[in-house]
């Protein structure tokens, strides 16, 4: 006798619970695009140095690009101003444009999608994670605030951009041009705080620029919301990823406000619970969509 097998295939149904599987590109889209991004800010001021091709001029404080857009970080504006000297026209410019740009998509956006110093963070924070590295001690968030008041401070007291001297920013990206030298130990030294004392203590705890720019985004047009918050499973992968965790519970679990939006200033829209949450509970938009599934 013969026995015939069958072979019964089971498709996932809308209602089965079961989020079918999304592509590389779905999971990964929005990290992809900031890497881009920070990598296609590096090479617009390298191409000159290392090919002779001249898009930007400067670095990331102060810089003309294409010859003819002037951008300027407004804090290297605010700290000239407390030494008591007046920038020249040109910085001013720059420094309004950027001023207007961040205000309008939200300050930290600088911290994720521009920021060199992002890419050695989520270094350290996806090693720290794959280590299962648990123990450290994290600092108050306010500190960040304390130091950008400091560098302020000792901008008014020597008369000078102390500050510049330090910036990891500005190291790390004069070190590519130049070679690093003394710089590599302040970037490692971030690296290692992150992987072995606070979990994203130097961004999230520590940067006066992040802390400078947060500012900036209380009313800011681009926003990451939770509309489809009611299919969250508690799985957590969102909060692991968040380089600011604290900001996504208000709109996730409505802890004190309706709105699915993540209103606080300290998001940096990288779209990372975008990403990992194969519920699709996240979605980038504007502040002004309060829809909600």
């Amino acid at each position: 006798m013969t026995m015939a097998t069958t072979t019964v295939s089971i498709k996932p149904s809308a209602d089965s619970g079961c989020a079918p599987a999304r592509s590389l590109w779905q999971r990964q889209r929005w990290l992809i695009l900031r890497r881009a991004s920070q990598l296609l800010i590096l090479l617009a001021f390298l191409s000159g140095p290392w090919f002779g091709v001249w898009i930007a001029k400067g670095n990331l404080s102060s810089s003309l690009t294409l010859g003819v857009l002037p951008l300027t970080d407004p804090l290297l504006v605010l700290q000239t101003l407390v030494t008591g000297h007046l920038p020249y026209s040109s910085a001013l410019i720059g420094a309004a444009i950027v001023l207007g740009f961040y205000l309008l998509i939200g300050g930290r956006v600088f911290c994720s999608w521009v920021c060199p110093v992002n890419v050695v963070t989520d270094a350290a924070a996806w090693s720290r994670r794959r280590l299962g590295i648990k123990t450290g001690r994290v600092p108050d968030a306010n500190t960040r605030y304390w130091l950008l008041g400091g560098l302020l401070l000792a901008a008014a007291l020597t008369g000078t951009l102390a500050w510049e001297w330090v910036n990891p920013v500005s190291l790390l990206q004069r070190g590519l041009i130049f070679g690093m030298g003394g710089g590599v130990f302040v970037i490692a030294g971030i690296f290692m705080y992150d992987l072995l004392v606070a979990s994203r203590g130097w961004c999230g705890h520590l940067c006066p620029v992040g802390a400078f720019y947060g500012l900036l985004g209380k009313k800011a047009l681009l926003r990451v919301a939770a509309p489809n918050r009611k299919a969250c499973d508690d799985c957590m992968d969102c909060f692991a990823v968040c380089p600011e965790p604290q900001v996504i519970r208000p709109a996730l679990k409505k802890v004190g406000q309706e709105s699915p939006l993540i209103l606080a200033s300290d998001c940096t829209t990288c779209g990372r619970c975008i990403d990992v949450c194969d519920k699709q509970v996240f979605k980038m938009t504007h502040r002004f969509d309060q829809r909600s599934e």
